[in-house]
């Protein structure tokens, strides 16, 4: 009895543990797939970028690359409902592009969204656009609240931009200290697409050392 008990444990643990892959594998396919049609999506918009200077927002040129990224980012939503990449991504496609059925309220939720489930591009984005966009509503503290979640994972950008508030005591205590940090830190999450992170984290080292040696 006692052996036919153990065969039964066994057998309910293995039915269990294939179960268990059979999730993980279907979950690892889904995100493969979302992120691939992100890749697609991506890629549409990088060329959108690449000559919208060149031409009017809502140049009919535009609209077949816009129509690509919008069609596979939401795709990649359909494929991974929890993928924030894609939230993220759709997200500015509503808020920043001439796409057809574009809808700031869509790109506001989907942006939100996307933060408070942790993509640290999104809280980025969201702590910048509730800084610049609210003239008459107190966000500050929400903004910083988004920042230093992003900071929190490293978010270079968002290292700069947290740096300079404590540079500066905009809305915070100013804290010389924690802006050297935050440049440091910034300069050493260095990528290629934000080249621009380094120059200012090179710029706010520059004037905290300045400032020091006037005081001296």
């Amino acid at each position: 009895m006692l052996r036919s008990l153990v065969v039964k444990a066994a057998s309910k643990h293995n039915s269990l543990r294939l179960a268990q892959f059979s999730l993980q594998r279907g979950m690892h396919s889904r995100n493969k797939q979302a992120m691939e049609l992100i890749a697609k999506g991506w890629s549409a918009l990088q060329e959108v970028d690449r000559v919208i200077d060149y031409c009017e927002l809502n140049d009919k040129r535009l609209i077949p690359l816009l129509r690509t990224a919008k069609e596979n980012f939401e795709l990649a939503l359909e494929a991974d409902n929890l993928n924030t990449h894609a939230r993220y991504w759709l997200s500015k496609l509503h808020l920043k592009y001439h796409v057809p059925g574009a809808c700031k309220a869509i790109g506001a939720a989907l942006l939100v969204e996307a933060a408070e489930m942790g993509d640290a591009d999104a809280q980025y984005e969201l702590g910048c656009r509730l800084r610049v966009e609210n003239q008459y509503v107190q966000s500050d503290q929400q903004a910083f609240y988004y920042l230093e979640k992003a900071v929190d994972q490293m978010h270079p950008k968002a290292l700069y931009l947290l740096g300079s508030v404590y540079l500066t005591g905009d809305c915070v205590k100013k804290d010389i200290a924690s802006a050297l940090w935050c440049f440091h830190r910034a300069s050493e999450k260095i990528v290629l697409n934000i080249h621009y992170a380094h120059a200012g984290s090179c710029w706010g080292c520059y004037s905290i050392w300045i400032s020091s040696s006037h005081r001296c």
